[in-house]
């Protein structure tokens, strides 16, 4: 994927939402670790949860908006001093001007992820990120969409 020609794409003032995954934290990387890219006239955020707890009291304990740069995947190995991270792909891209589908993920992901009901819990299992990228294509109706086998945890309690 060319980061590059992505961010110039981005850029061009319509609705874009990428699902970007890259292989899970060592030595379970044969999973896949999701998150959303929303941007919209070159404002760019990044939602995910991550078993990393934050401080954040709104979002909950392990939901994260921008808690890593947008094209970049999360750490390999933890805990290491240095953070070697993963490469990112490209899952699926919508995008489109007002309402597009596109615009609708959009204000879903930034007005709505605060309400994911398990932004507070996190296991290996599931609830974690697998979980919450399902919520979010399983919540708008227009979609049926669901994650490959190995986003383990996708369908925790749904």
């Amino acid at each position: 994927m060319n980061i590059k020609k992505l961010k110039k794409e981005i850029a061009d003032g319509q609705y874009h939402v990428l699902l970007m995954t890259c292989p899970a934290t060592l030595p379970v990387s044969f999973a896949i670790h999701p998150w959303f890219v929303c941007a919209k006239g070159g404002r760019i955020s990044r939602w995910e949860v991550r078993f990393e707890r934050n401080n954040d009291s709104v979002l909950g304990k392990h939901l994260y908006k921008d808690g890593l740069p947008p094209f970049s995947g999360i750490e390999m190995v933890l805990p290491l001093r240095k953070k070697l991270l993963w490469g990112a792909d490209l899952f699926m891209h919508f995008k489109g001007g007002r309402g597009s589908m596109a615009q609708e993920m959009y204000d879903f992901i930034n007005g709505n992820s605060g309400q994911y009901p398990y932004r507070d819990q996190y296991s290996l299992f599931g609830p974690n990120s697998n979980t919450y990228a399902q919520w979010v294509l399983d919540s708008l109706d227009i979609l049926d969409i669901k994650l490959p086998w190995n986003c383990i945890g996708k369908s925790y309690h749904q």
